[in-house]
């Protein structure tokens, strides 16, 4: 008898987890539906389009299949160029952000009084439009017949001479364009990493205080193994983002990127749809399917580092 009563209960238990799973998926569906049509569909015609060679878009026919489409972009010169500045402008700016949101968010959890002004303070570039900030900056760096600019008036001061940042040599405008990256995406870094360091369990300084240790070792053997998930976090989209960048560039040297030498890979890509070599989707998207190859390599060997460095 009691056999019995455990095989019902048992037959009934799996039916109600059944029901549950429909429930679960049925939940899941609108958004399933919704990231098949607009991200995995389109992920998957941009790689059929990379192999189609001569594809013409208005009358949707191509005369072979193949690499040449790869082949071309990876002979193509200002594809290469736009692959260097996007490969400087990561390995500059991802940890020059990261590092100086970090500190500045461990001095602003240190400030008792006025930090949500600070914090607020320190918000505000990201919430600004990116073409008001490049303005700026062409503002203060930027050269014209009138004045050489707010930054040049004080190289002039302590006896430099004067720099073209926006128009001059490659070197001035990759300097400005990580400035710029910099100035843009530490905000959002700044906000994340303080409510991360807000959230560190004060037991644990308290304790430390109690052996007498440093801070400075409070903060590598606390602090960081505590917030190394945001940190983490921070840096992987960090990576995606600035391997992203284009409208940086075009706040500050135009839409003629190619001309400026100061494009980026989804500049490319853009240019080779809708620019002024544009009309070659097969040519745009063996350059996207790339880009994605590239980011989902970066996006790898930091999950497999931090399976060393990063603390759940």
């Amino acid at each position: 008898m009691v056999y019995y009563i455990v095989m019902y209960y048992s037959l009934q238990g799996g039916m109600d987890l059944k029901n549950n799973n429909f429930k679960a998926w049925l939940y899941l569906l609108p958004a399933i539906l919704f990231l098949g049509a607009f991200m995995v569909y389109p992920l998957i015609d941009v790689f059929i389009y990379s192999f189609e060679e001569g594809y013409n878009s208005a009358s949707q026919t191509f005369f072979g299949v193949g690499f040449y489409n790869y082949q071309y972009i990876l002979r193509d010169p200002y594809f290469l160029q736009a692959v260097k500045n996007t490969f400087i402008l990561v390995i500059i700016t991802v940890p020059i952000s990261t590092g100086l949101s970090l500190l500045i968010s461990v001095a602003l959890a240190s400030i008792k009084s006025l930090r949500k002004l600070f914090q607020t303070v320190y918000f505000l570039p990201y919430v600004t439009n990116t073409l008001a900030v490049g303005l700026v900056f062409m503002i203060l760096f930027k050269k014209t017949a009138y004045t050489d600019g707010m930054v040049n008036l004080l190289i002039n001061f302590f006896g430099g001479e004067s720099v073209d940042f926006i128009d001059g040599p490659y070197w001035a405008k990759m300097l400005i364009l990580c400035l710029y990256t910099v100035w843009v995406v530490m905000p959002f870094k700044i906000l994340i990493l303080t409510s991360a360091l807000a959230s560190v369990n004060q037991n644990y300084y308290d304790a430390a205080l109690v052996d007498g240790t440093t801070k400075w070792r409070m903060f590598t053997r606390i602090t960081l193994p505590m917030i190394s998930p945001t940190l983490f976090y921070l840096i992987i989209t960090g990576f995606i983002g600035a391997f992203k960048a284009y409208s940086d560039s075009v706040a500050l040297f135009g839409v003629d990127l190619n001309a400026a030498k100061m494009n980026t890979i989804v500049g490319y890509v853009y240019d080779m749809l809708y620019g002024n070599s544009g009309g070659f989707p097969s040519y745009a998207s063996a350059a996207a399917i790339l880009l994605f190859i590239i980011v989902l390599t970066i996006t790898c060997i930091n999950l497999l580092i931090s399976k060393k460095h990063v603390h759940y």
